[in-house]
């Protein structure tokens, strides 16, 4: 069965890989744990290893789309973002790991650590923590889950996943649109929507 373990790295690496809002990991993980039958904790830590990898690898690669399509303001904007919350220290980190313990996508979070060209000590630490706590309280409920499929299926559009869905289109709004120097070094906001180039 160390074949089951490899599709839940890989299926967990790739949904975290991407800058578009997928399922989450959790739900791979619990697909794979349910399908294959597997152990929760092993499910669990490899699950958050694939992960953390998906987040790592979006890191790298997102500043160089980010330089292709969006403006170099905005580039530098975005930069000037990730000074800040550098700069923030132990503030930042517990932002992090308040952030992902809540059900919403970590997406726009290392979207715009990638662009800001953060190194990943900034934000791996704290999104492992919360997201194993996150991703081990998931799983466990997916078994509950799985014995009641239908009221699952029923579930699967609500308003909470309507609601998560437009939260993180709202972060990926303000991250874009945002004149973050602005905001932050005047306390005024503004918004600049000529950020493509």
């Amino acid at each position: 069965m160390l074949w089951a373990y490899v599709f839940v790295f890989i299926g967990t690496l790739l949904v975290d890989i991407t800058p578009f809002p997928l399922p989450p990991a959790s739900a791979v993980m619990i697909f794979m744990q349910v399908a294959f039958g597997l152990p929760v904790w092993p499910v669990i830590i490899i699950g958050v290893a694939g992960s953390v990898a998906g987040r790592l690898i979006l890191m790298l690669y997102i500043p160089l789309i980010a330089e292709r399509i969006l403006s170099k303001s905005k580039n530098e904007d975005i930069h000037f973002l990730g000074e800040k919350i550098k700069s923030s220290g132990l503030k930042a980190q517990l932002f992090i790991l308040v952030y992902t313990l809540l059900p919403v996508s970590s997406t726009p979070l290392f979207i715009a650590g990638g662009i800001a060209r953060m190194k990943p000590h900034y934000l791996v630490p704290s999104f492992f923590i919360g997201k194993f706590v996150s991703d081990a309280l998931a799983v466990h409920m997916g078994d509950y889950a799985m014995e009641n499929t239908s009221d699952l299926l029923t579930g699967i559009i609500s308003w909470q996943s309507v609601s998560a869905m437009l939260f993180f289109l709202l972060l990926l709004f303000c991250l874009l649109f945002i004149d973050w120097r602005t905001l932050l070094q005047k306390n005024r906001l503004r918004l600049k929507f000529n950020i493509w180039k």
